[in-house]
């Protein structure tokens, strides 16, 4: 993108006093210019007149009015994310592309940085924070990052629409982008895009029931997971999904954002989904998003995804026909210039009306208002009293550290964890990610609050040893530093050596071949386990899985530990689970494949496996072949015991519509909708138990084996629940089962339906049947 526009001037507080001053002081070109500083500006009678700035009007009412005042060149304007000011009107600029994934970002160039806020609290990356399995900690971070998101924007350096969060489906293991995503399971990434929205979104009870804190938006629709593999890029791929894998997998963490999270945005990807590029396929936005979900809220394209589909995929003969066929599919808002440089011409030409641009400016309006952007000075709004000192608290950066820690997940342990202080006299610190601090933020970053590295959090515990053993992650050769490295271990009481990836391995525009961890970082971690006089601990600092079954079954490596991109405080977090300050409670999102999973065509989007073709599936879900860690893996310092408490019926008939076909003939399945699916539901009670004696979290997921009809999945997730126990202690989780939308699976065509026949519900190794007929 070209160099960024200043973002939304609406100023509060000390930039919009300066502002203020400047004007009573003579102020030079500031006031003469008379550009607005915010809109619809009670002081400018002229303004506060409008329509459109009407305050007791309702939004729809008030974009009408706003609407009915631009001519077409304007309305062009505002298609694009960077808006110019409309001084007539008394409307400022305001830039659309503002980031926060795991807290508010710079990538946008409607947020920056400055020395009146140099920075806010870095969150770990999604996939770490997916493996808290913790719901209530989903919307906490979503509530800080738009708390500290709404002070940047009241001193003038954040905008208030922010395109985040990112949930597409961790489909493959060498996908880039994986680290940005909640993990490979539908619900989990459905759970994840609601609580985290909501988070972001919610501006209170008594903020009105439409507004919005902050403006969130779910992408990237649909099918995206592929971003330069071999060669294939995500500008030119083109998405061959069955309708059965659409509805089944890609579809439903989105249905969900807009459905349950009421995300105020959805933004279309660059990938072609069977032909027909997404930003440009009516029945994806305007059918599904837009009438199928109700989205309350705008459409915006990726970057330049509009030029992408005209200039990269070809798709269109001319820009006007791009620009039209973008908009009348139901796209609102370009990220990128292209609309406003073709539109015109495309309504000139007869291609597009003018009442088609009006619809998609009508609901960009809309979300700015559900935002306070016309309603005047920001200083008197909710949020308003929002500044620099509310960026960066204690009590963020704790949230921080505690999200790492309940996120870390312990793979492998023979004793040797938790460390006691008491007894470890020295600890060798090792590997290219021992002293990370920049690639413990991971992708789509802020300047972080303050790093606490590996080795820092470490060190704060016991005396430490340092060597790099490579001097990056990529691990070549005449980088590796064995000698030094070995020698630290050999004299150490107890190693610990942290490797893994960073964005050189696994990054957007560039997804991974191996699974195996780079260059020469296996033979470093086999030398320093070999020369170790004591516990030697392995580290793995990366976004997606590996392939280090050499480590697995080592009998020098004590004990794993996969920790994710785990942010600012990611260095105090390993040290808190290492030492037994936090009991570790983290389970894998994702399946650790073997190396020979990349056998597999990663452009082949099947879920489903092909015993036919060896095709072996993807996920945990329909995956056939072996794996190294599993869907769920974790491990804790304590062990915990599951006994039904309540068990559910072994029998449920489906009470179907008088002359209903499966009455009378043998059906495998039935619609999951209808009157036979009404109060169709039971609730499963589970009593956990500590069974050890150290306090901890447990994560008890309740799974289905549904009947092996229409190719379902060997096992999916009903439900999830984090429960905390002290020692001994035990407690009761309750789920309820809904028949029709949690034992129901998508058919061949797409449609979803109960699965007749025995369903299995399982409990780590409790299992129960219950038989579903009519």
């Amino acid at each position: 993108m070209a160099a960024a526009a200043p973002p939304f001037p609406a100023l509060a507080a000390a930039a919009l006093l300066l502002v203020v001053l400047l004007c009573l002081s003579g102020g030079g070109g500031v006031c003469n210019a008379q550009t607005p500083v915010f809109a619809c500006d009670a002081s400018n009678a002229t303004v506060a007149a409008y329509g459109f700035c009407n305050r007791s009007a309702t939004a729809a009412a008030r974009a009408a009015d706003l609407v009915s005042r631009l001519t077409l060149a304007e309305k062009v304007g505002f298609l694009v994310d960077k808006q110019a000011a409309l001084p007539r009107l008394g409307i400022p600029a305001y830039e659309w592309w503002s980031e926060a994934l795991h807290g508010v970002s710079y990538v946008g160039p409607g947020t920056r940085f400055s020395p009146l806020v140099p920075g806010a609290t870095s969150f770990p990356q999604p996939i770490l924070t997916a493996a808290s399995f913790n719901v209530t900690l989903f919307r906490a971070i979503g509530e800080v990052v738009s708390n500290e998101a709404r002070a940047m924007h009241n001193v003038g350096l954040a905008g208030l629409t922010f395109w985040s969060p990112n949930i597409n489906i961790f489909r493959d293991p060498r996908w880039g982008r994986g680290q940005e995503t909640p993990g490979e399971d539908p619900l989990l990434t459905s759970k994840y895009a609601v609580g985290y929205v909501t988070g972001l979104q919610d501006a209170g009870a008594g903020a009105g029931g439409d507004a919005l804190k902050v403006a969130a938006c779910c992408k990237h629709y649909t099918a995206y997971d592929v971003d330069n593999w071999k060669g294939v890029e995500r500008y030119t791929f083109n998405a061959v999904v069955s309708q059965q894998d659409l509805d089944d997998t890609f579809q439903p963490p989105f249905k969900s954002c807009v459905i349950d999270g009421n995300v105020a945005s959805v933004m279309c990807s660059y990938n072609q989904v069977n032909g027909t590029p997404t930003c440009a396929d009516k029945d994806l936005l305007s059918g599904v998003i837009r009438g199928d979900w109700k989205l309350n809220g705008y459409i915006s394209s990726d970057c330049d995804s509009v030029d992408v589909l005209y200039n990269n995929q070809h798709y269109t003969k001319t820009p006007e026909d791009a620009a039209a066929i973008s908009i009348k599919a139901g796209l609102d808002l370009n990220c990128g210039s292209f609309l406003a440089q073709h539109t015109v011409a495309a309504v000139q030409a007869g291609k597009l009306s003018e009442s088609d641009v009006d619809r998609a400016i009508t609901n960009n309006f809309i979300t700015l208002m559900r935002l306070g952007f016309f309603d005047g000075d920001p200083r008197k709004l909710p949020f308003g009293s929002l500044g620099p000192s509310d960026v960066c608290t204690s009590s963020n950066q704790e949230l921080a550290r505690e999200t790492a820690r309940q996120g870390i997940v312990l793979l492998k342990n023979n004793g040797a964890l938790p460390l006691s202080t008491k007894s470890i006299k020295s600890m060798a610190v090792i590997g290219p990610n021992a002293n990370a601090s920049f690639t413990m933020i991971g992708n789509y970053e802020g300047t972080p609050c303050k790093y606490t590295t590996p080795l820092q959090g470490l060190g704060a515990n016991v005396a430490t040893v340092y060597q790099p053993g490579c001097t990056n992650v990529g691990c070549s050769g005449n980088s590796l530093q064995l000698d030094a490295a070995t020698k630290a271990a050999a004299s150490a009481d107890v190693t610990v050596l942290v490797v893994g990836a960073d964005q050189s391995i696994e990054r957007e525009s560039f997804d991974r071949t191996s699974l195996l961890l780079p260059g020469q970082q296996p033979q470093l971690v086999s030398a320093v386990a070999n020369a170790s006089t004591g516990p030697c601990i392995l580290v793995i600092m990366s976004g997606g899985p590996f392939d280090i079954s050499f480590a697995k079954s080592s009998d020098k490596i004590a004990a794993i530990l996969w920790v994710g991109y785990p942010g600012e405080a990611g260095g105090a977090a390993i040290a808190d689970v290492l030492f037994g300050y936090h009991n570790p409670s983290g389970r894998l999102p994702v399946t650790w494949y073997p190396e020979s999973f990349t056998k597999i065509p990663m452009t082949d989007m099947r879920m489903r496996p092909d015993a036919s073709t060896g095709y072996p599936g993807r996920t945990y879900r329909f995956y056939t072949g072996d794996t190294v860690y599993a869907f769920g893996d974790g491990l804790s310092y304590t062990s915990f015991a599951h006994h039904l408490a309540s068990a559910p019926p072994a029998h449920v008939a489906l009470q179907l519509a008088e002359g209903h076909a499966c009455l009378t003939e043998k059906c495998v399945s039935v619609e999951a909708e209808g009157g036979h699916c009404e109060s169709l539901a039971f609730d499963v009670h589970l009593r956990v138990r500590n069974a050890g004696d150290v306090g901890g979290a447990h994560t008890v997921f309740l799974f289905s084996s549904p009947p092996a009809v229409h190719n379902a999945p060997a096992k999916h997730l009903l439900g999830f629940e984090k429960v905390a126990l002290a020692p001994g202690q035990a407690g009761v989780v309750a789920f309820k089962v809904d028949v029709c939308r949690d034992l129901s699976v998508v058919d061949e065509l797409g449609n979803r339906k109960v699965a007749l026949g025995s369903h299995t519900l399982h409990v780590g190794d409790l299992k129960h049947t219950i038989n579903l007929r009519v």
